[in-house]
Parts: C-alpha cells; sequence; structure tokens
C-alpha cells in the first residue's frame, strides 16, 4: 500500500512540475501575415516551441499566461532566406578569390559565427545555405552549434560544399598551380554519384550542382554538365529523400536542369519565355537573387539612380518580369555573403521595384520558401502546431514592403531574441 501510494506520489509530482515548465506567450498586434494572406482580429498563442493556437480570441488562456502587446504591429512567420552563403562576406570588403585563398577556415568560421546572428536579428529565423565556398564542411558544424544553443542564429537548411564541373570553377591563378576550390569537383556516373553519396553523408540537407558556370571560350556562362548527368545525380539525391538545386544563368542550362528534375533554379537571368514556361509545367521554382548583380556592379562603381542603368539590369528585370508572367514560382533568396548578412530584406525589396506585388513576396519569403524547400510542415506559416518561429514589425509591410526592416520581434523556437 504505502508503495502504491509513493507511486502515485511521484506521478503528480512529476505531473505538477511538467504542467508549470510549460511556458505560454499570448502576441496582441494589430495584424497577421499568415504566410498566406493578412489577417486581422488575429491573437498567436504559443506554448514552449510550437504555435499553440492562431486566430481569433475564442479560447481561455492559460494560466499565468504572459501577454505580448503589439500595437501597430504586424505579426509574420519567421522570414526564411533562400540562398545564403554565411561563409562569404561582402566582395568589396574582400574578392572572393581571397576569401577562399587567403582567409583561414578559423576566420571564416567567426566571420560565419557572426553572419548567422546578424541575419537572425533581422528577422530571417531559417537560411537555406548553398555552399562554404571552400570552407568544406564547416557549415555542418555551424548547424549543429546552433541547434544546441551555443551561438544564436537561423535554422540552417545546408548543401555543404556544391558540386562543379573538374576545370570550370575558382580560384584559377595559373595554368600549373593547383589551389584550393571553392566547390568539389566531380563529373560523370560514378565520380559524381560518389561525391553526392560523400556530401550526404557529411550532412547535406540537400545538394547544390552548378549546371553552367563562366568557362567559356571568352569566359562567357555555359553548361557545364550534360543532361544525363543531371538525370542521374537527381535519381542518386532524390533516393535519399532530398532535393537537387542547381546554379543556371543560360537557357539551356536551365532546360536540361527542368528536364533533368531539379527543385529549383538559382539565378536564371537568361530564361526565356520557353524555359519558364517549362519550369512551371514541371513544377521547378526560381530563386532570381536580384540583389547579387546589383551589389557587384555597384562594387564596379556604378551608382545607382544616378548613373545609366547597366544593360545587365535591364535584362534581369525583364527576365524577372517575364517569369511573373509565366506563373513560375518564385522563391525569395539574395545570394547573401555577396552583401551584407543582415541586409537580407534587399532582395525582397528588390522584388517589389522589379514588379513584384508585396503581398506576394511575403509568401514568397514564408509559405513558398517552406514549401518548396520541403519544410512546410515545419516552418513558414503562422499556424497551429508548427514551430514558433515568428516577427513582428511596425507598420504594414504588405502596403510598403520596407516595413519588413522594422523589426520589433524576433521569435525562434519560442524563445525571443529581439523585443523593442
Amino acid at each position: 500500500m504505502s508503495k502504491f501510494i509513493l507511486l502515485i506520489s511521484i506521478f503528480f509530482v512529476n505531473h505538477s512540475f511538467s504542467q508549470q515548465t510549460d511556458k505560454y506567450i499570448l502576441l496582441k498586434p494589430d495584424r497577421v501575415f499568415d504566410g498566406e494572406t493578412m489577417q486581422s482580429g488575429w491573437v498567436v498563442l504559443v506554448k514552449n516551441n510550437k504555435i499553440e493556437q492562431a486566430g481569433a480570441m475564442m479560447f481561455k488562456l492559460p494560466a499565468g499566461t504572459e501577454i505580448v502587446e503589439l500595437k501597430g504591429m504586424t505579426l509574420l512567420p519567421g522570414l526564411i532566406e533562400g540562398h545564403s552563403h554565411l561563409f562569404l562576406h561582402p566582395y568589396n570588403e574582400t574578392s572572393w578569390n581571397d576569401q577562399v585563398l587567403k582567409e583561414s577556415r578559423a576566420e571564416r568560421t567567426v566571420r560565419a559565427v557572426n553572419h548567422a546572428k546578424a541575419t537572425l536579428m533581422a528577422g530571417f529565423t531559417t537560411v537555406r545555405d548553398l555552399g562554404t565556398e571552400g570552407a568544406m564542411y564547416d557549415d555542418v558544424g555551424l548547424k549543429e552549434s546552433i541547434e544546441k544553443g551555443l551561438i544564436p542564429g537561423p535554422r540552417m537548411i545546408i548543401s555543404t560544399r556544391a558540386i562543379v564541373a573538374t576545370g570550370s570553377y575558382g580560384p584559377k591563378l595559373s595554368t600549373d598551380n593547383e589551389s584550393i576550390k571553392g566547390a568539389a569537383e566531380a563529373d560523370g556516373g560514378d565520380v559524381l554519384i560518389k561525391e553526392i553519396r560523400t556530401q550526404i553523408g557529411k550532412g547535406a540537407d540537400f545538394i547544390k550542382i552548378y549546371a553552367d558556370y563562366r568557362w567559356g571560350v571568352n569566359k562567357d556562362a555555359q553548361p557545364t554538365f550534360t543532361l544525363d548527368e543531371l538525370k542521374k545525380a537527381v535519381e542518386v539525391i532524390q533516393s535519399s529523400g532530398r532535393k537537387l538545386v542547381v546554379h543556371a544563368v543560360t537557357a539551356e542550362a536551365m532546360k536540361r536542369a527542368i528536364l533533368a528534375g531539379v527543385s529549383t533554379i538559382e539565378h536564371g537571368d537568361k530564361g526565356t519565355e520557353e524555359v519558364f514556361k517549362l519550369m512551371k509545367e514541371k513544377g521547378v521554382a526560381l530563386c532570381p537573387t536580384l540583389s547579387a548583380g546589383e551589389s557587384i556592379l555597384q562594387y564596379d562603381g556604378w551608382k545607382k539612380g544616378v548613373d545609366t542603368e547597366p544593360q545587365r539590369i535591364t535584362e534581369k528585370k525583364k527576365s524577372f518580369q517575364l517569369a511573373l508572367r509565366s506563373g513560375v514560382t518564385i522563391c525569395m533568396g539574395g545570394d547573401v555573403g555577396v552583401f551584407a548578412h543582415g541586409d537580407n530584406a534587399k532582395e525582397m525589396e528588390l522584388m517589389v521595384e522589379y514588379g513584384m506585388k508585396p503581398i506576394d513576396v511575403l509568401k514568397s519569403a514564408t509559405s513558398i520558401n517552406a514549401d518548396v524547400f520541403g519544410y512546410g510542415n515545419k516552418i513558414g506559416r503562422i499556424k497551429k502546431d508548427l514551430f514558433a518561429d515568428i516577427i513582428a514589425v511596425e507598420g504594414d509591410p504588405s502596403n510598403d514592403i520596407k516595413n519588413i526592416r522594422k523589426i520589433k520581434l524576433v521569435m525562434k523556437d519560442g524563445l525571443v531574441y529581439r523585443k523593442e
């Protein structure tokens, strides 16, 4: 009898303790963007690290709930950066070649830690990182350090080294100087398969391949991998439950990638009506990276709003608008690292400037990115049982996208990292 009473006592003590440790936060903004639609009259209840309720205040608050008033603010899902390089920093500080060749991996990791924090504080609670650019598998350790709570940073979806055709990528020095490469070289069936499986084994969440690069006779962009090579890569990658994404600028490389069955095309500068139509038919998304091109041209001396618009920008605007008219799924990703981490919202502003509606840009940076990347059941929406990755901004970014920079609250996994 005494043992029974002891067991019952232990149960009630443990049950009481578990109840006491649950933490509830009620967020009360003026409006809520749920990832798809702007909602009025909504509140959001967070329990520990998940969204418990989202909608009209039609539920009873648990005892001890912390109430956070967010007058004049919009609540949104944590933003998702779709094309990041946390191990790079702006090229006007240090050239890409010198970062890869002259900065130690220790230095590059320290920089990446700072970049991760800056990204999170800017309201981007998730990043898809598309290659360490010579820093090997250090993104695996960075991701694990964030997950363990050793450093603040966004959720990371990582590709590790990325894959290029032999001889196509840099840094390129003299012909007899074999330097560190910015990605892993692999060609043909067996070698390509081995490299893919190696990267998966090291911790890659997806694989990135450069389907073209600036290795033409005149150093112009030309396809690197054949259609058969890309098909084989997709077959191997999909068998592991992962996705293949490709760097592709030329129409031919884009077409090969689409026919091979890739998930996203990064850049897509020279996409044609035919190519974008094929992308839509095959369900391949475009991550346009508008900010990278503008940033590089500005580093070279172009003064936006003063100087004549470069042809490269004019052509990029046309291809982006063509993609929009074609109905292609558009992801939000700026190739950040080329420009400063923490300035990720620059891409969202340019998407609007180039012709996209603000509400559609908000969708791209939340629910669309989450769905395309394969994480729609975890992040990207204000919805019951999803992770409590939530931000608040002053004003309404669906009216003025620049309001997305007016960060007042950043919550990731139920923890508040920034509150003003």
